[in-house]
């Protein structure tokens, strides 16, 4: 499936981040984050905004060269206030949108992806506030339902992500992915036809191989595509009475471990 266009892409840059700031406002900003235990949701927040703040540096400068560490280490703190906290939060995300906005999708950039283009941002940084808003609602007991077109995509670029000949670079116990033609399938059961949340994923002896496909795995992770996306990124057990899972769970769980972001 293709991915989203890009002014959809900003769009959800910004609708993700005022959703996730109404998950923190009132919220005990000290509060450690289950799904990413190392934050609490002030340091959340700060990671957030300041992803949203170093991608914004690169396409409004037109960056072909970045030294990522370094601009981490100049960066604007964050405010300790929680409502300038919320309102610094607000204005990162509607920066960036608006750099993006401005650049369009294929003004050539740095960026530590193949893709070498301002559409990389805008799509990984719309993922990125979708699956954070998660951690957020998560910690702070909120129903979370994810868009489901922007779900599905996430599904496709952690894959994407995963098996980029240059992860191993960054990751090399990804090696470990490697198999001998094992299959793990994942199907979204509340997602109309067009939507095609199926995924069929292949461990083969050079690599990993996947597609959107309906087809029958070793293991079989299914349950509505919010729940299948949660579960994916390690968010959700395997366990939630939402999620069911057939064959061989083993499999499925050495998939999880090994693919831990």
């Amino acid at each position: 499936m293709a991915e989203l266009d890009h002014d959809t892409y900003c769009s959800h840059i910004v609708d993700e981040t005022d959703r996730l700031r109404e998950a923190l406002r009132g919220a005990d900003l000290s509060t450690t984050v289950p799904t990413c235990p190392e934050w609490d949701l002030r340091e959340l927040a700060t990671h957030l905004s300041g992803a949203h703040r170093l991608a914004e540096e690169v396409v409004r400068t037109r960056a072909l060269e970045y030294d990522i560490k370094e601009a981490i280490a100049r960066r604007e703190q964050a405010p300790e206030d929680p409502a300038e906290l919320d309102r610094w939060l607000g204005e990162g995300a509607e920066a960036l949108a608006k750099a993006l906005r401005a650049a369009g999708p294929d003004v050539e950039v740095w960026s530590w992806s193949p893709v070498q283009r301002t559409s990389f941002y805008a799509r990984r940084m719309a993922l990125e506030t979708l699956i954070h808003r998660a951690d957020a609602f998560l910690t702070v007991g909120r129903p979370y339902q994810a868009d489901g077109e922007l779900a599905a995509d996430a599904v496709d670029e952690l894959l994407q992500l995963l098996t980029w000949p240059q992860a191993l670079a960054f990751r090399p116990k990804l090696a470990e992915l490697r198999g001998a033609g094992e299959t793990i399938h994942l199907h979204a059961t509340d997602t109309p036809a067009v939507l095609a949340a199926e995924w069929l994923i292949e461990r083969q002896p050079d690599g990993v191989a996947w597609r959107r496909e309906h087809g029958k795995g070793d293991v079989a992770l299914r349950g509505p595509l919010t729940e299948v996306l949660l579960a994916f990124y390690r968010r959700l057990p395997l366990d939630d009475e939402r999620l069911e899972v057939l064959g061989d769970q083993a499999l499925l769980e050495h998939w999880l471990r090994l693919t831990a972001l």
